[in-house]
């Protein structure tokens, strides 16, 4: 996966990802992820790779500071159309290379995102970088347990999968081992889909 692959992949994903990922099962793992978090007033959250929106429904949202960032011109375009009359700021702006000072937010909210960026670890890091130091990053993504060992027809198949727009082979521990001198893991828990998909929040 690379940038200018993925805005194509997601101009052809546009018109039916929230018939797919904002529906039925995804709805209810998405629901889950904001039931147990309360949001301090006039907090700042960022949304990183919002896609079509779909979570920005979750929250109350109207004594909160809302950015919300995506690559993809296409899925932006959609979530903008969702919120015209509100607050939330919308940009265009690579996940990876975000265009932000240090420790701008105290929530930063990231469904589906580390397994679809080009370096997860790099996109992770930038989360790192704009969280405030008593901040929060709320994840909701698909991977691989921490003792797993993939299969040779998941080998075989993640090239093609990641080629599709994601990657169904990212384990957490990898991406997280160069934070955990400096944050910790206050939740992380299965969602769906007997684990693959986890909830889970650092500080």
């Amino acid at each position: 996966m690379n940038n200018p692959w993925n805005k194509v992949i997601y101009k052809v994903w546009s018109p039916v990802y929230d018939k797919i990922f904002n529906s039925h099962l995804f709805f209810n793992a998405r629901t889950r992820i904001f039931e147990e978090i309360s949001f301090q007033d006039k907090g700042k959250i960022l949304f990183v790779g919002v896609g079509t929106g779909a979570d920005l429904e979750l929250i109350k949202h109207l004594d909160l500071e809302v950015t919300a960032i995506d690559l993809s011109p296409d899925m932006l375009k959609r979530a903008k159309g969702k919120y015209k009359n509100t607050s939330i700021t919308f940009l265009e702006m690579d996940a990876q290379n975000m265009a932000f000072n240090n420790e701008s937010f105290d929530y930063i909210v990231g469904s589906l995102v580390l397994s679809v960026v080009p370096d997860a670890k790099e996109c992770l890091q930038e989360m790192s970088r704009v969280l405030k130091k008593d901040g929060k990053i709320i994840l909701f993504d698909k991977f691989i347990s921490k003792d797993e060992k993939p299969s040779f027809s998941k080998r075989l198949v993640r090239p093609i999968i990641r080629f599709l727009g994601t990657d169904i082979g990212l384990r957490f521990e990898d991406l997280f081992s160069r934070h955990d001198k400096n944050m910790k893991i206050e939740d992380d828990r299965a969602i769906m889909l007997n684990g693959m998909y986890r909830k889970i929040i650092i500080s």
